[in-house]
């Protein structure tokens, strides 16, 4: 059975940034594709915001070429990409000069009645300026969303100031940070299987599971990325957000309810029940390193010193963690988290390893004993495997494997796994704000990982070096190993 795909209303779409990157490569398309399913009515506009005084008609070359690199010509129809293109349009505006932003206001107040939304798709050191211009012209009231993009800050104090900046134009309720990893299908289906399933609730504690492990790998190096990544690194880039959003989702209490501050409420006191790590502990609890020159999927690939021009940066393109919540749920349970640029795979996903049986009752021919693991893979394949012990086929006597219950989301369904843009771009116009983080949550993101980064700021150690196309320094084999434990690492 196929899901309806239900239009929302009309809409406009302001990003700013619209030539920028993540307008091009991700935004764009995702839009496109919920318009060629049908969920984007004709009286939508999607008007992208640039300081580049572009006419429109190049503006719009530029994103139908774009279209055409990200989406596959087989999902759709020229005629579909012709009729989009006409929805879609450019004007020129400066967040930091007044020229132009009265006529720009004027255009949209024209349709006052629409839902609009501001997408900042752009650097946070600007989220200010735009944001007051939006106030001062009236463009912050009535049906009206803003979505800023992470970045928010680069600790706790920078974070608050941008929130702070922000709500002086918008409201909470209108007010929509994004993490893309929470529109991904697999994240989403964590919720119903947890709470869908009378199977794995009750053992989704302590008493039954061993540890978790949550793994985010990418192959690439820094590419056009260095001069901000430089600044910002592993724990900020990945960690902070998508990795403790991740940890929330797996160890939050069941929500009285799918309304967004239910769920929201959570995944916070999760935040606040992780165990500090500060300079007393942080050598013990965490690995940072940095990679060499070495092999990847292309072939022969520099170090990051090299890719960025900079010998002596203290940057981290890996982390690796042992984080504990301490509640009563999870308490002595380990959540070991890592995250790399330049490892072996492009994989990110959540495994759950629970605890060994108490007692074998099978004899030394039947094999080894694994324990069960449920793994969620978030990409490259959206899927879930459930690792279970089986009988081997055939007459040989009782032997054991250990095989997986494998579910793809793609072959199961027989549908294209929408990326986890268009999700969250429909949730914002139509108001849910389920998948998107509340301000208090970003803020106790943060508060867990500035004594961390302090730690390492006063800490005389470099970054672990390690090999492109490898799984990152030893220290971070040795964190998980000292404990008995090993990483999981099932091949794409």
């Amino acid at each position: 059975m196929t899901a309806q795909l239900v239009p929302v209303d009309a809409f406009d779409l302001v990003i700013f940034g619209g030539t920028g990157d993540l307008a091009l490569r991700k935004l764009l398309p995702a839009l496109f594709h919920r318009f060629v399913d049908g969920q984007i009515v004709p009286d939508s506009r999607v008007i992208g915001i640039a300081r580049e005084g572009l006419a429109e008609n190049d503006y719009r070359t530029q994103v139908r070429a774009a279209i055409q690199r990200a989406v596959p010509s087989s999902e759709y129809v020229v005629a579909d990409l012709d009729t989009f293109m006409q929805q879609v349009s450019y004007r020129s505006l400066d967040a930091t000069r007044e020229t132009g932003w009265q006529e720009f206001a004027a255009s949209l107040t024209a349709n006052s009645e629409k839902v609009r939304v501001f997408y900042l798709a752009t650097s946070p050191d600007i989220f200010a300026s735009v944001c007051g211009r939006l106030r001062e012209h009236g463009l912050t009231t009535g049906n009206v969303r803003v979505v800023i993009e992470k970045p928010i800050g680069r600790d706790l104090k920078s974070a608050a100031a941008i929130n702070d900046a922000v709500g002086r134009a918008f409201e909470e309720r209108q007010t929509y940070r994004i993490d893309h990893y929470l529109g991904k299908e697999t994240v989403q289906n964590l919720t119903a299987l947890r709470f869908g399933n009378v199977l794995f609730e009750p053992l989704w504690r302590a008493e039954h599971i061993d540890h978790v492990q949550i793994t985010v790998a990418e192959t690439i190096g820094v590419e056009s990325r260095g001069a901000y990544y430089d600044t910002a690194g592993a724990l900020r880039d990945m960690v902070q957000n998508h990795l403790l959003q991740l940890l929330c989702m797996v160890a939050m209490e069941p929500p009285a309810s799918l309304d967004a501050d239910s769920i929201r409420d959570e995944k916070l006191k999760v935040l606040h029940s992780l165990h500090p790590i500060d300079e007393s502990n942080a050598a013990q609890l965490t690995v940072r390193g940095q990679y060499r020159a070495g092999a990847s999927d292309q072939g022969a690939v520099p170090g990051y010193l090299e890719e960025i021009g900079k010998p002596n940066s203290r940057n981290d393109t890996f982390v690796a963690i042992k984080a504990e919540v301490r509640n009563w749920r999870w308490a002595g349970v380990p959540f070991y988290l890592r995250t790399g640029k330049r490892l072996p795979n492009r994989v990110s996903e959540i495994v759950i390893t629970f605890k060994a049986i108490p007692h074998s009752i099978f004899g030394n021919s039947a094999g080894p004993i694994a324990p069960n693991k449920l793994v969620l893979r978030l990409q490259p394949d959206e899927g879930v495997k459930l690792w279970l012990m089986i009988k081997y086929p055939g007459p040989g006597g009782l032997r054991l494997r250990h095989v997986p219950l494998d579910m793809s989301f793609a072959e199961t369904f027989g549908v294209r796994n929408p990326d986890a843009y268009e999700r969250l771009l429909m949730d914002v116009v139509r108001g849910n704000p389920m998948l998107f983080m509340r301000r208090d949550e970003v803020e106790a993101a943060w508060k867990w990982i500035d004594p961390i980064l302090a730690a390492w700021e006063a800490s005389a150690e470099a970054p672990k070096p390690y090999t492109s196309g490898t799984w990152g320094p030893s220290a971070a084999v040795a964190l998980i190993e000292r404990d008995g434990r090993t990483w999981h690492e099932d091949a794409p």
